[in-house]
């Protein structure tokens, strides 16, 4: 159980948030009036990072460093005594007052360093914050406990899409691929963590790899687009730039099954990897491709991301009532 220490909000972004003592939670929002929340992006994609939260108990541990912060400094809507958030994964349900929350993210790449790194050297934010989406609206204030439902985790492994495209960040084309990939995927039982479309342009392509998987938003992240041979299609490249491991099994399968369907399977440039604990899968950029691809592999791909992740065996073991 936790206790609720500080509500904070600042009504402009790179502003530092302040205590109000309390503030209204909209589902699928945020707190009401922050900067921060909203439903979702100027693209259309899907909003996550709603509410975000820190434990006291970190803010002390920096404090006692010689910081002088206060509380809504790092960003933090929510500052709670008595949780530590970093060890609860994706999923987890928070209660508080009435209010639902469900952690979205864990953590969060710090693209520009704010007054307190400059001052300190650090910033505990990027590592010890999670952030959620609101699940179910009211009212929270200080002094309020909140509770972590121990009984409900969200079994669905999360999944991020990319879509790469300069046409379609300029909103000068529809993105079919993307919504046909969350199609697949929420059928096969995962659960859209994130989606983002982004220009044909590859540091741009490789710091968001790096933020997903950096901070366990996602256990897969596939991407569309990109993988051909035009100068600036340079998604295989910002994978392999950010990757730790290779998988060519994957991506051999995708393009043997799509081989037989067109010769020009052969040109797919996408590749496979690992990074941390995340699986980055490269689909090439048109819808009938994209569905041919992932279909072929996401019936399988569950049982490795189980062993990635520690919950599963070898895949040489075989499992209780399989043939070895």
């Amino acid at each position: 159980m936790g206790k609720v220490i500080a509500v904070c909000l600042s009504e402009k972004k790179g502003t530092a948030k302040r205590n109000i003592g309390q503030g209204e939670f909209i589902a699928g929002h945020g707190l009401k009036g922050d900067a921060h929340a909203g439903t979702c992006l100027p693209d259309g994609q899907v909003w996550h990072r709603q509410v975000s939260l820190l434990s006291q108990d970190r803010i002390d541990e920096f404090r006692s460093r010689g910081a002088d912060v206060q509380d809504g400094a790092f960003g933090e809507n929510l500052v709670v005594q008595g949780i530590d958030f970093r060890q609860l994964p994706v999923g987890t349900i928070l209660r508080c007052a009435g209010v639902v929350l469900q952690i979205s993210q864990i953590g969060k790449e710090c693209h520009s360093h704010c007054a307190i790194y400059h001052q300190m050297g650090d910033c505990i934010m990027p590592r010890e914050g999670v952030f959620a989406t609101v699940v179910q609206g009211g009212c929270i204030k200080t002094g309020d406990d909140m509770s972590v439902d121990t009984l409900y985790r969200d079994s669905r492994i999360g999944a991020a899409i990319i879509t790469v495209s300069d046409k379609g960040w300029r909103k000068e084309r529809e993105d079919r691929s993307g919504p046909l990939i969350r199609e697949i995927v929420e059928a096969a039982g995962y659960t859209v963590t994130h989606s983002i479309i982004l220009p044909d342009e590859q540091d741009l392509l490789e710091k968001e790899m790096r933020s997903i998987c950096d901070s366990e938003t996602a256990e897969l992240l596939i991407t569309t687009g990109g993988t051909g041979f035009s100068p600036r299609d340079r998604t295989p490249e910002a994978t392999l730039a950010v990757a730790e491991r290779l998988v060519p099994g994957i991506t051999e399968v995708m393009r043997h099954k799509s081989m037989a369907i067109t010769g020009r399977a052969m040109f797919n440039r996408g590749v496979s990897v690992i990074r941390n604990k995340t699986l980055i899968i490269n689909l090439p950029g048109s819808p009938k491709a994209v569905k041919e691809n992932l279909e072929s592999v996401i019936g399988e791909l569950k049982h490795g991301l189980d062993i990635l992740n520690g919950r599963d065996g070898e895949c040489g073991q075989a499992s209780a009532g399989s043939p070895a």
